[in-house]
């Protein structure tokens, strides 16, 4: 089978697509079929080992798992002995933000809450897309304490976990403002936006109106720029760790002194995330953004691509086309 190689931490031009050992699976897991995975920002830290804490979790000098990939949609093709709870034929999605080894025609994996059934009508593609974004977003959600009448900004709408973000808050009855490009305005304003700002010709940190939480899901920008925005008991919540990892520690101490405060959005278990995805795009209240497809061949470009900053929500590696 072919599957995404890497063997060191590295740029994507360390990625090779090569032929290797089908998976046998073991008494307790099962063998999907891989139809779509996506590249996305934990992809990217895992592939590049940055920030190093990556080395803590992966391999410190190397990456224990050569084969790359943390989400995936496909079917299930055959079940260990031990397994009950799935059955040959049926259509899952899953993820696990340090890797399934899933940028693979086929991937062994022992199932727990990271796996889950595909409801109809959904496709692969929107299935898949539906993972690593809206589980770090649904995280935000849930360690905002958001609540009916508040005032919200997302910074970076468009992105996979901006956009889930965007849809998420739009189930409560707050008023949105989110930034994107001009291009991109009228669809941020179709997946919920009250007012967008063109982050090309206005710095969303300068505006006179104020939020009850300011989520920044792509991580550009700071507690101390975004303090002058917040409510005066707003709260402030990133994607990232900030410079110098000031968000953690702002986490730690800024709710000692009461007011503005940051929150640091650890991932909540994904036991409980999934089924809330799951339960949202059967109703149709999520509907991830989907940027671009890719062979499993060209996964080097998407990951470069990724890596740009430049994409729009999920970008897809589509294994049914190879």
């Amino acid at each position: 089978m072919k599957a995404a190689i890497r063997r060191s931490y590295g740029p994507p031009n360390t990625i090779t697509v090569e032929e290797i050992e089908k998976p046998v699976p073991k008494d307790d897991e099962i063998l999907i079929r891989v139809v779509a995975t996506t590249v996305n920002r934990t992809d990217c830290a895992n592939l590049t080992g940055k920030p190093f804490i990556m080395h803590l979790m992966l391999g410190l000098v190397k990456p224990r798992k050569i084969v790359l990939g943390t989400d995936f949609a496909g079917v299930v093709v055959a079940i260990g002995k031990n397994i009950d709870s799935f059955q040959v034929d049926q259509r899952v999605f899953g993820f696990t933000d340090m890797g399934l080894e899933s940028q693979a025609e086929y991937m062994a994996m022992i199932p727990k809450d990271n796996l889950i059934i595909i409801p109809d009508p959904i496709d692969f593609t929107q299935a898949v897309a539906s993972l690593e974004g809206a589980h770090y977003a649904h995280s935000f959600i849930l360690k905002s304490g958001i609540r009916s009448g508040q005032k919200v900004l997302i910074n970076g709408a468009t992105g996979a976990i901006g956009s889930a973000l965007l849809q998420f808050a739009r189930t409560f009855d707050v008023h949105i403002t989110a930034t994107c490009s001009t291009e991109n305005i009228d669809l941020i304003r179709s997946r919920g936006a009250d007012q967008v700002v063109d982050y090309t010709k206005e710095d969303f940190t300068q505006r006179v109106e104020k939020y009850d939480l300011v989520f920044d899901s792509v991580g550009k920008s700071t507690f101390g720029k975004c303090k002058p925005i917040l409510e005066k008991n707003g709260t402030y919540i990133s994607s990232e760790l900030g410079p110098y990892s000031q968000n953690v520690l702002y986490a730690i101490f800024t709710p000692l002194f009461g007011g503005k405060k940051v929150k640091f959005p650890i991932p909540y278990p994904l036991a409980k995330t999934l089924p809330y995805i799951k339960s949202k795009i059967e109703t149709g209240l999520f509907n991830p953004l989907i940027d671009r497809e890719y062979p499993l061949d060209e996964i080097p470009s998407a990951y470069e691509y990724v890596i740009s900053g430049r994409k729009i929500g999920n970008v897809i590696i589509n294994l049914s086309k190879d």
